[in-house]
């Protein structure tokens, strides 16, 4: 069972919709108690760090999803904020992060090529892919929607799955054992969204 955390922030609708579609059960989740027997778990976010991480902590959840993921090989999935929030901390903000994949939040116009192009990063980009990033799967000519003005900047290349390019390259998706975390919005993003989706939900 996938399910997916209300604690305040993200279109939980959307994922909901795109699950139905696909026939793989989800729920939403506004009680840290109804974690218990999932198998996986996705993280949404939009808006401010800082705002995204006091919700999360006030909401509860935090401690059972750590546990679970130590326990029980929960599977979690952030997206966009939901992403950036497994790392150790952002620019954006004062608030330490989860620091479930280690590295930390950068502005992309910190990134030299970047510094004169418009921010918000937003629309759609092209994605590459590691050959063994078990999130794209099956799938070629990837495309995403994108809508942030910042990135994941990983500690250890080996926690980055995939890179896009604005001005520079830019980790996009990023992985730590059993804790994965995308920039773009998959629920967006048409079928590439969807099989990831439903990748994730095979992991």
């Amino acid at each position: 069972m996938i399910k997916i955390i209300d604690y305040g922030l993200g279109n939980i609708q959307a994922f909901l919709n795109t699950y139905k579609r696909l026939g793989i059960p989800a729920e939403r989740v506004t009680d840290p108690a109804a974690l218990d027997g999932a198998s996986h778990a996705i993280l949404p976010g939009v808006g401010a760090f800082d705002r995204a991480m006091s919700l999360f902590e006030q909401s509860g959840f935090r401690a059972p999803v750590e546990r679970l993921i130590s326990e029980t090989d929960l599977r979690v999935l952030g997206i966009c904020v939901g992403m950036q929030m497994l790392a150790d901390g952002s620019d954006e903000g004062k608030l330490p992060g989860l620091g479930w994949v280690p590295g930390r939040v950068r502005t992309i116009d910190s990134l030299e090529r970047a510094r004169d192009l418009p921010m918000p990063h937003m629309g759609w980009n092209d994605v590459e892919a590691r050959p063994d990033a078990i999130l794209f799967s099956g799938l070629d000519d990837l495309r995403y929607y994108f809508l942030h003005s910042y990135y994941f900047e990983c500690r250890e290349e080996a926690n980055i799955l995939a890179t896009a390019e604005y001005g520079d390259r830019f980790s996009c998706a990023v992985a730590n054992d059993n804790v994965y975390g995308v920039q773009f919005h998959p629920e967006k993003s048409h079928h590439w969204g969807q099989a990831l989706l439903r990748n994730f939900a095979l992991t």
